[in-house]
């Protein structure tokens, strides 16, 4: 059956096409690939849609097999008439753009936040009109590009934006996954007579037709491209059927087939077309004068059907193009490219011109390799780290100086552990002549595969390759040496407990070592944890306070800052630093945010969970779990659930916390995580020492303290095991964790810390002193951003009071802490201050906190950010979705909620704006 456009057997196909088209006009996003076979009728499925949509902006981009290392080039085809609308975006997204299109210079974006960029400039376009983005091949677009259309496409939602793509069955799985798919499967058997027979002009025989209908399995291409092949008595006779081979190899063959036929000036010239992917007809044009090809040839490739020169250069399918190109030989091919080089601007597009260089030359070229080496270093400041890491290889291969070679491999390899591709990384880095490196590049070396082990799992294998590269580095670059050692010691954190031959404290007694007058923050952080855990806190405490202090300064160096402010807020909450811990860890998200650093938005952003769970604000704790969550979803970057089981744990949802523990347990074993097994303990005893069940919460916590080197999550085990062994009447074994936790708390000196200690020396300690202690913790950590611990003394104040029989002293305590933590939402230590205030006489009549169960978890954070002041295009960039998508979950917030406005919502949602400081 044919359609009103000339398409045969594609009805269901292209009402799915036209529903598409209905539901984006509509407002309603739309993104969809299209599969089949070669030949199959993804390219005329493309140019129906295209027919379909008039009055849209339509944005069109071809994949081409020898542009994939080059970076961005399958996006820029898609933004080329779109750059006009680059001065409407937020100037950091802007600046990323100018960057990857070569328009300005600067640093290297993140990819994703190139990402976000297309997204709020695609989202822009659309509520002008709608935007149709039309992908073909999009299994030969570049890693780059690719991955942005992946990033944008699963976050459109309410956008007039339809983005289609065409890629053969199996073929860009691993970008193209999970997005609706529309088959494109073989026409059926009346369909496929009926295509063949009209476009087959003379006599064909009755068994001929049969035969190629039945090896075409219904290939629309194949069809027609086939009997094209065969002399008039093939057809007629049935004399020279074709071999069985598969259906696409066939339709390629069947392309190379017709190209012999050609003149060998139209040839070469198809063949300098498939190897200029630009389809620029001047660029063409010039080519070909260079390799003697006269205006006659085009005429040639034209009649044939096979290539049309117009506006621009394009081949009748994608496969004439593979065809020409792989059916040519060697010394054509580099002729081909040497004139496309000459023909290239090597002013403004000198990449392009050093790539077709590249794929001219055969034989090792200095030059050649020389000029990609320069092309790489531009490519890399243009955010081009893919195509920086395919430059620098082929320059490698075409490089002769075994010295040259083996610098420009690692460089490669460098770049492709920059550009995310850690496998081929360490392939390079195998091939590479460790004998023609010096000692500072084998030291770069082991670097690099202790950077791609922590990168992969945070596991055991990075702390000795980062240790034994530090140790290289030291006679050669003491700058990176020292700076390699911090990364050695928080890869040995990382993995604590499951260290193998090299554990923490190895690695921080040869940084100490190895120590020099320390003249960086980092230097400083560096001496600081080394001291710390290896002579302990009254050693290293004034050294890693002088750091935290270090990075607080408001003139630091951002490269630094950007580096290493996750390392100084660990180091403020291991020395019980409250308000630093809120400094840095906001200074660190404020700081990945404007720079587009999303890759390390997740543990920065972990980090300020683990300061809102202590202080007590565990609404605004989860909508930064929900934030974690779109953030590595966006990224690909693999982290354990650890804020939504804290923050599970902190609550006393038992189910839910026990569900995710045990998952967590599955999961860090093997990763190698041992620092994260310690914050599974410590939150399983939290969990347990809310609920009361402190025989679970001891045996927890006295697994969580049990790794004293992992710093933080095991002092603060430390804490939960003072007061579920009290609680479960083992008093030596809550002694005993007292004294290991003074050591940590003494040199500290804080509020927090001298606040948490009172509290569990009046624990362990006799009823003289108790009181006094009580008062005593609840006099410091009033004055924390903690307010969770000060909560807790009120609770074991009052529960002291209650076993004295002091009753109505017991009440005013328990009644605090009861409307402290259901103000929270802690709902087990709400529950366990209930029972001790309805034990002391008082009917307890607990506030419940108004909850907003009916809001999903994106509709609930979307309106506390609406609620903090932030416009709906900063929720979208917070978020990794459009403005107009939030503006449809805020509708929908309204309803739910029964509010007309964003003011109102101040009135509704918690106040997220809420000061954690106390005076």
């Amino acid at each position: 059956m044919t359609d009103n456009h000339g398409l045969v057997g594609r009805c269901a196909e292209c009402g799915a096409l036209d529903r598409l088209v209905a539901e984006t006009r509509a407002g309603h996003s739309q993104v969809v690939v299209l599969r089949g076979d070669p030949g199959a009728g993804k390219s005329a499925l493309l140019r129906y849609l295209s027919g379909r949509v008039d009055g849209w902006r339509v944005a069109t981009a071809i994949g081409v097999e020898s542009e994939m290392e080059l970076a961005y080039s399958g996006l820029h085809q898609l933004c080329a008439s779109m750059l006009d609308h680059l001065g409407r975006l937020p100037v950091p997204q802007r600046q990323a753009l100018e960057t990857v299109f070569g328009l300005s210079d600067g640093p290297a974006p993140d990819p994703f936040f190139v990402g976000l960029a297309t997204l709020t400039l695609w989202a822009d376009i659309g509520e002008e009109r709608p935007l149709l983005c039309i992908v073909d091949d999009a299994h030969w677009l570049d890693q780059a590009s690719a991955q942005i259309i992946g990033f944008v496409g699963r976050r459109l939602l309410a956008e007039r934006i339809a983005i289609v793509c065409a890629a053969p069955t199996g073929a860009g799985d691993s970008v193209l996954a999970g997005f609706p798919t529309v088959p494109i499967p073989g026409l059926s058997t009346s369909d496929a007579r009926a295509l063949l027979l009209g476009n087959v002009y003379g006599p064909l025989d009755a068994a001929v037709s049969d035969q190629i209908i039945a090896e075409s399995h219904g290939n629309p291409l194949a069809l027609l491209e086939l009997p094209r092949t065969w002399r008039a008595a093939d057809l007629a006779g049935g004399f020279a059927l074709p071999d069985r081979h598969a259906v696409g190899s066939r339709i390629e063959r069947s392309f190379a087939e017709r190209l012999v036929q050609l003149p060998a000036d139209s040839r070469l010239l198809v063949l300098t077309a498939a190897a200029e992917p630009l389809g620029d007809p001047v660029l063409l044009q010039r080519a070909a004068t260079s390799l003697g090809i006269g205006p006659a040839a085009a005429h040639a490739a034209e009649d044939s059907g096979l290539l049309q020169v117009a506006g621009r250069v394009e081949f009748a399918h994608p496969l004439v193009r593979s065809a020409a190109y792989r059916s040519a030989g060697a010394e054509d091919r580099h002729r081909v490219h040497r004139a496309l080089a000459a023909a290239t601007d090597i002013r403004t597009d000198p990449d392009r011109h050093a790539w077709h260089r590249a794929r001219a030359t055969a034989a090792p070229d200095e030059g050649v390799a020389t000029e990609l080496e320069r092309s790489a270093g531009r490519a890399q400041a243009t955010g081009g780290i893919a195509a920086a890491a395919a430059f620098l290889e082929r320059s490698s291969e075409l490089t002769l100086d075994p010295g040259v070679r083996a610098r420009r491999g690692l460089a490669a390899a460098e770049a492709k552990h920059q550009a995310g591709a850690p496998e081929t990384a360490l392939r390079l880095l195998a091939g590479v002549d460790a004998d023609a490196l010096d000692e500072l590049q084998r030291a770069r070396v082991d670097l690099l595969r202790g950077r791609i082990a922590f990168g992969s799992t945070h596991g055991r294998d990075a702390p000795p390759l980062l240790l034994a590269a530090a140790q290289r580095l030291e006679p050669h670059d003491s700058a990176l040496a020292r700076d390699t050692y911090l990364e050695a010691i928080v890869a040995a954190l990382f993995v604590g407990r499951l260290a193998g031959d090299v554990s923490v404290v190895e690695v921080a007694e040869a940084a100490r070592s190895a120590r020099r007058p320390a003249s960086r923050p980092s230097e400083l952080l560096l001496q600081g944890f080394a001291a710390v855990i290896t002579e302990g806190y009254e050693a290293g405490a004034p050294v890693l306070q002088r750091a935290v202090r270090a990075f607080r300064s408001d003139d630091l160096d951002p490269v630094d800052a950007i580096r290493w402010l996750w390392h100084a807020t660990h180091a403020a909450h291991d020395l019980w630093d409250d308000e630093s811990w809120e400094v840095l860890c906001t200074r660190h998200i404020d700081l990945a945010r404007q720079v587009g650093a999303l890759a390390l938005l997740p543990l920065a952003l972990s980090a300020r969970i683990g300061l809102h769970l202590f202080a007590g604000e565990l609404s605004i704790a989860s909508s930064l779990v929900e934030e974690t969550a779109a953030v590595t979803e966006a990224t690909g970057i693999s982290l354990p659930p650890y804020g939504a089981l804290a923050l599970a744990a902190w609550r006393g949802r038992e189910t839910e916390a026990a569900e995710l523990i045990r998952a967590a347990h599955t999961e860090l074993g093997p990763r190698g995580e041992g620092m994260g097994l310690t914050l599974v303990e410590h939150a399983t005893a939290v969990l347990y020492n809310g609920l009361g069940r402190y025989g679970e919460a001891c045996e927890a916590a006295q697994r969580g303290a049990a790794y004293p080197a992992e710093l933080a999550f095991s002092n603060w085990s430390l804490v939960q095991l003072v007061e579920a062994a009290a609680r479960s009447d083992r008093p030596e074994l809550a002694r005993e964790a007292l004294q290991r936790l003074v050591k940590t708390t003494g040199p500290s000196g804080t509020h927090w810390a001298r606040g948490v200690e009172a509290r569990s020396r009046a624990l362990v300690g006799d009823d003289d002193t108790a009181e006094g202690l009580y008062r005593e913790a609840i006099e410091h950590l009033g004055r924390t951003r903690v307010p969770m611990e000060l909560a807790r003394a009120h609770l074991l104040y009052g529960e002291w009071l209650r076993r004295k029989g002091r009753r109505l002293d017991a009440r005013e305590q328990l009644r605090i802490a009861l409307e402290m933590f259901t103000a929270m939402g802690t709902e087990a230590f709400a529950g366990r201050a209930e029972r001790e205030l309805v034990a002391t006489g008082e009917h307890a009549r607990r506030r419940v906190v108004e909850t907003r169960e009916d809001l999903t978890p994106q509709e609930a954070q979307i309106a506390r950010l609406a609620a903090e002041g932030l416009s709906n295009p900063e929720i979208g960039a917070r978020l990794f979705i459009s403005a107009r998508t939030v503006e449809w979950h805020l509708r929908k917030v309204f309803t739910k909620l029964g509010i007309s406005s964003r003011r109102q919502l101040r009135d509704v949602v918690p106040d997220t704006r809420r000061a954690v400081a106390r005076v």
